[in-house]
């Protein structure tokens, strides 16, 4: 597939995606979205890939929603509520249920749904001059792409309610404290920390990683009861696989282990 807003490579395991509007902040598209779910679609299903790696073009990860795209050019705006549907809700489920880990490296300002496919990943690393904002508010809206879900979850209703309702932008180092993103690094070493974790990843057990996450989605609206029944499920597929039996060995052996992967 041919990507217009999209550019990607594969290196180490890893699919490195990199959103490519810089001239509007990477502000989404359908297109550009589309390229996205894609890139993701196309990584579920290879066995080279890993581990993914998304971050923006430019001086912004990305700016959510081009508003110019909501207006049909005579005055008349598209129903945002399609928009979400079709464009946003197929993304962030894919980056929850693709079953490899997916990092983001946030190198500029995160707004709106760009700030929520930025947590909706598995590793959120942000520069030290990046910032969040979810800007839905002032444009008469309330957060998609998952916010209202993930936020309260990670921060806290308080907390929540704040930023989604005052429209406050909060810097990385607040969103770190907050517990909302995993590491701030300086802006010319983000692509090299963020690249290292997602190395890492890939040469990690990778059906496990994707067991984890798996329980993790469920974990939020599971009782105890029921995780610890989904913990004995997915241990008992993680003990079939290749994965396993190496990292045995690899113990027995007082050595480091070799995943594949499998």
């Amino acid at each position: 597939m041919e990507y217009k807003f999209l550019k990607f490579k594969i290196e180490d395991s890893i699919k490195l995606l990199t959103l490519n509007r810089p001239e509007v902040l990477n502000s989404f598209n359908r297109e550009m979205a589309y390229e996205l779910f894609k890139a993701l679609e196309l990584a579920k299903d290879n066995d080279k890939v890993r581990a993914v790696l998304i971050t923006g073009e430019g001086r912004a990860f990305s700016a959510g929603q081009d508003l110019k795209e909501i207006s049909d050019g005579a005055g008349k705006l598209v129903d945002p509520g399609i928009i979400v549907k079709e464009v946003y809700n197929p993304l962030i489920k894919m980056i929850r249920c693709i079953e490899k880990p997916v990092v983001c490296a946030v190198n500029g300002t995160a707004a709106g749904a760009g700030a929520n496919i930025a947590i909706a990943c598995d590793f959120v690393v942000a520069s030290s001059s990046a910032s969040f904002i979810q800007s839905f508010i002032n444009v008469g809206l309330l957060p998609d792409s998952g916010g209202t879900f993930f936020l309260p979850r990670f921060i806290g209703l308080q907390r929540a309610s704040s930023i989604m309702m005052l429209g406050e932008k909060i810097s990385s180092y607040e969103a770190l404290d907050m517990g909302l993103i995993y590491k701030v690094v300086e802006p010319e070493v983000l692509l090299k920390e963020a690249t290292a974790i997602a190395k890492k990843l890939a040469s990690m057990p990778t059906k496990s990683l994707g067991f984890i996450k798996r329980a993790l989605n469920r974990s939020f609206n599971n009782d105890l009861d029921s995780q610890l029944e989904l913990e004995a499920k997915f241990q008992q597929l993680a003990g079939m696989t290749e994965d396993y039996n190496e990292g045995i060995q690899a113990f027995l052996e007082k050595r480091a282990a070799r995943f594949s992967g499998k």
